[in-house]
């Protein structure tokens, strides 16, 4: 597999002619609002290079919608947007990685479980399941989660309302598991696999 990037397809919408300018690399520059550096000219979706899935496409044009025409203005938050690779095996992830918790927050807990699932036992299939919850470790913050395994779009989504929601590892602790699921290990995790505190800066 190479993820090797793509450019916005701006070329020959007259962008220069019209005054609006351009990020540095080579998207359409835009507000939180997604308003150009030209009042009337907006821009959403792929071109501007924020964030490139349908579904944040969608909502870009929905709030531009709402901004202009409904006298609502509306920003669409970018953060904790969920996204999956339809792999074998699948990976569902929302939220910060570890890497970026632990660059970001003054504490990261991880929490990480690594199991069969029960169908996979029951088949004699040689399946895993990877789960890992990346927490704010001084608000108890659930501030990302990641899944590879079957299922593991669609455990992504779900969690991905608990975190944009600011959902703590209490709350997830505190939420009753449904068995025989592999998506109760997200509940049952009680043990940290690691804590990190980072460094201050010199």
């Amino acid at each position: 597999m190479f993820a090797i990037g793509r450019h916005p397809n701006v070329a020959g919408l007259g962008l220069e002619s019209a005054g609006v300018a351009l990020a540095r690399d080579g998207s359409i520059a835009v507000d939180g609002y997604s308003r150009t550096n030209v009042p009337h000219i907006y821009a959403v979706g792929d071109v501007t290079n924020r964030f490139n899935l349908t579904p944040v496409a969608i909502r870009e044009g929905h709030a531009f919608a709402d901004t202009v025409f409904g006298g609502k203005p509306t920003a669409v938050d970018h953060a904790n947007v969920p996204t999956a690779v339809f792999s074998e095996p699948e990976l569902g992830t929302v939220g910060l990685t570890e890497a970026q918790a632990r660059a970001q927050l003054p504490q990261t807990d991880i929490y990480k479980a690594v199991f069969r699932p029960m169908k996979a036992t029951l088949s004699g299939r040689a399946t895993a399941v990877l789960m890992k919850l990346v927490v704010d470790g001084q608000s108890d913050r659930v501030v990302g989660c990641h899944v590879v395994g079957e299922g593991a779009a669609e455990m992504a989504q779900l969690a991905a309302i608990a975190v944009k929601m600011g959902a703590t590892k209490a709350d997830f602790d505190a939420t009753m598991a449904l068995h025989p699921t592999a998506a109760e290990e997200l509940v049952t995790m009680r043990k940290k696999t690691a804590s990190y505190a980072r460094e201050a800066a010199e």
